[in-house]
C-alpha cells in the first residue's frame, strides 16, 4: 500500500516567486499534485476542464457549499472559487503530495479541515528585494505596486502561524530547501504513526 500524501499549502507575498516554484517542483517530480480549484467564471482561451480549474455553474458551485464539498471559498471579483475536497483526498489517498497554492485567509481555513497539513510561507530575503521584483515584472504601474506592498503588510503578521518559511533568493536553493521540508514532514508522520501503533500494541498486551 502507498504512504498517504501529505497536503502542502503555500503562501507568500506576490512577487516571491511562490509560483514560480510550485511550477518548477511539479515538473521535475511526478510525486506531486497541484490542487485544482472550482470556479464559476468562464473558461478563457486555451483553459481546460481538469487541468486550470473545474468549471461549474453558480447553482453547482452553491450545491457544492451546500454538501460541504470544498476545503474552502471565496467570492473573486464576483464569481465563486474554492479547492474541492474529493479531488484532493483522493490525490492524497494515492500517495501523491498535493500543493496548494492560496492566500492566507484560505490557509487558515484549510488548517481548520486539514490539521495535518503543512504550510509555507515564501518570501523574498528583503523587503526591498520584493519591491524591485515587482517593478520588475514591468507589468503594473506605480499604485499598483503600492497596493501589493500594502497587501503584504497585512499578510505579514500571518508568517508565525506557518510551519515552515521559505526564503527564495535563489530558484535552485529554494525548490531544494522545499523537498527537504517534505521529506522531514513523511519522516515525522511516519514516525508518529508508526510509534503510536506500537504503544497501542504495548497497552493493550499489558
Amino acid at each position: 500500500m502507498k504512504d498517504r500524501g501529505i497536503l502542502i499549502v503555500v503562501s507568500g507575498f506576490s512577487g516571491a516567486g511562490k509560483g514560480t516554484i510550485t511550477r518548477e517542483i511539479i515538473q521535475r517530480s511526478g510525486k506531486y499534485a497541484l490542487s485544482i480549484s472550482a470556479t464559476t467564471r468562464a473558461p478563457r482561451e486555451g483553459e481546460q476542464e481538469g487541468v486550470h480549474y473545474f468549471y461549474k455553474t453558480r447553482e453547482e458551485f452553491e450545491r457544492m457549499i451546500a454538501d460541504n464539498e470544498l476545503l474552502e471559498y471565496a467570492v473573486y471579483q464576483g464569481n465563486y472559487y474554492g479547492t474541492p475536497k474529493a479531488y484532493v483526498l483522493q490525490q492524497l489517498a494515492e500517495g501523491r503530495d498535493v500543493i496548494l497554492e492560496i492566500e492566507v485567509q484560505g490557509a487558515s481555513k484549510i488548517k481548520a479541515q486539514v490539521p495535518e497539513c503543512v504550510r509555507i510561507f515564501v518570501t523574498p530575503p528583503t523587503a526591498e528585494e520584493l519591491k524591485r521584483r515587482l517593478m520588475g515584472r514591468g507589468t503594473e504601474n506605480q499604485a499598483q505596486i503600492l497596493g501589493r506592498m500594502k497587501r503584504a503588510v497585512e499578510e505579514a503578521p500571518y508568517m508565525p502561524l506557518y510551519d515552515h518559511i521559505l526564503i527564495n533568493d535563489d530558484l535552485d536553493k529554494a525548490i531544494e530547501a522545499f523537498e527537504r521540508i517534505v521529506q522531514s514532514e513523511h519522516m515525522k508522520q511516519t514516525f508518529i504513526g508508526e510509534i503510536t501503533d506500537e504503544l497501542i500494541e504495548i497497552v493493550k498486551g499489558e
